[in-house]
């Protein structure tokens, strides 16, 4: 479904029926027929069809806060920040599904909100942004961040606490965008891992999770994107810059090992 503006100015939604759809012809043929004929207040009206040559498309009036669906799960009005996103924390059921675990540094949200400055860091090292480490402002990219770090270790089956290189002086994130930027990435690989059918499907893993923990925040994508870049791999993906990693020499950071906080200040975005 896609958006489109017609000539007079009204906006329209466009659902073009895919080649690869499992909806043929004929339910293309019925969808337009019972529309057409059905008139109700709570069903979108069918403005127009086309259907040209291998071109079959469907007119609908556009629904300006789209889907439930999207209104109560990809833009829910409250936001959690999980702030200690790591292996630890991702539990496995008895079917290895994952489930994230830990919510005592969590912080929740609404939409006009979504950055705050603490004055203890208590992040997890290894799978802290360096904006959190350094300033302590965390925001919905803190948790992409982490992500990020966790995808290359599940990709790799490397700990963040290790130095890598062939002089050992690497950071993980360092070691994982020396080895891409060199087209040596399949040697960043768990070896255990199959890759005889979908290299290039772990190389995209890779090259996501280096969009994931990018220096500046406004440079990483939003979980929504990761999920869509993960899933649809004709998804075109940003050249990432160098990894943000925290500097080996530091000595301006103080860390707290208790899950505590104090949220300072609160900006809108």
């Amino acid at each position: 479904m896609a958006k489109a503006v017609l000539p007079d100015g009204q906006q329209v939604a466009v659902k073009k029926l895919s080649k690869t759809s499992t909806q043929g012809y004929e339910e293309f043929k019925n969808e337009v027929m019972l529309t057409a004929k059905l008139q109700h207040v709570n069903l979108v009206r069918l403005l127009g069809f086309c259907i040209e040559r291998e071109e079959h498309m469907l007119i609908y009036e556009y629904m300006t806060n789209r889907s439930l669906d999207y209104y109560l799960f990809e833009y829910s009005r409250l936001i959690i920040i999980h702030r200690d996103i790591k292996p630890n924390n991702v539990l496995l059921d008895e079917s290895m599904k994952p489930k994230i675990s830990d919510f005592g540094m969590a912080r929740i949200f609404t939409k006009d909100g979504l950055k705050a400055n603490t004055e203890r860091i208590v992040e997890t090292l290894g799978y802290a942004p360096p904006e959190y480490l350094k300033k302590g402002i965390y925001s919905t990219k803190s948790d992409v961040y982490s992500f990020g770090v966790l995808l290359l270790q599940i990709i790799s089956g490397k700990r963040v606490s290790i130095s890598y290189g062939e002089n050992d002086n690497l950071s993980l994130l360092e070691y994982a965008y020396k080895l891409w930027k060199d087209d040596k990435g399949m040697e960043f690989m768990d070896p255990s891992l199959d890759d005889t059918d979908s290299p290039c499907t772990l190389i995209r893993c890779m090259h996501i999770a280096l969009l994931c923990v990018q220096k500046i925040p406004v440079e990483r994508p939003s979980m929504l994107e990761v999920s869509s870049m993960l899933r649809n791999e004709a998804t075109n993906l940003m050249i990432p810059n160098i990894p943000g990693f925290m500097e080996k020499n530091n000595e301006d950071v103080q860390y707290d090992s208790v899950n505590e906080t104090t949220i300072s200040n609160l900006e809108a975005r």
